[in-house]
């Protein structure tokens, strides 16, 4: 027998109160409206020193709030795709490509290797260019980002890999670039 205090459910609750055991599901302009709205909160520059302030988290000397995805900001400003960082760093169009279309087959074969999916690899790859688009490949090894992308896509898109197995992959892939360049290389003498 349910005394007062029990639902059908099961669940306890306060006699009079929503007997509901689901949380209230707000729609998306719910959501929109309590937040103001806010498309990408920009990073707000503090002092030095300064607490964190309940309004966000603070990293350096910049307190950055919160991230709101849309498709209105998912892509990239034209104004940032022109003078790419390499290219402020004195690399040609050319190399930057052809760095980027190396970086994207090294995705793909170690994406093969560790059997994930293909929209992991995708995304992989679509972080990879996202990347190299607000640093530069001069400072930055474009394999070590690879590796940072198939590991963070294969979270992404839930077929999680662990990070030791990435690792071993990229570096076989490595040693068969190493092997196959040597066989390319003329004979001595």
């Amino acid at each position: 027998m349910r005394t007062h205090a029990q639902s059908k459910t099961g669940f306890r609750s306060k006699p009079g109160s929503d007997t509901s055991p689901l949380p209230s599901v707000r729609s998306r302009q719910d959501i929109l409206t309590s937040t103001g709205a806010k498309m990408a909160a920009a990073p707000q520059t503090t002092a030095p020193n300064a607490p964190a302030s309940s309004e966000g988290i603070l990293i350096g000397d910049k307190v950055y709030s919160e991230v709101f995805l849309a498709i209105d900001n998912s892509l990239i400003p034209e104004e940032r795709l022109s003078p790419t960082p390499s290219m402020l760093d004195g690399l040609d169009s050319h190399t930057e490509t052809d760095l980027r279309i190396l970086g994207c087959e090294l995705i793909q074969s170690a994406g093969i290797l560790l059997r994930l999916p293909q929209v992991a690899m995708a995304t992989g790859q679509v972080l990879f260019h996202r990347f190299f688009y607000s640093k530069s490949f001069v400072k930055h090894s474009f394999e070590i980002v690879a590796m940072a992308c198939v590991n963070l896509a294969s979270k992404i898109e839930e077929a999680p890999r662990r990070i030791r197995d990435v690792i071993n992959v990229f570096h076989h892939l490595k040693q068969l670039r190493g092997k196959s360049d040597q066989l390319h290389l003329p004979k001595p003498g």
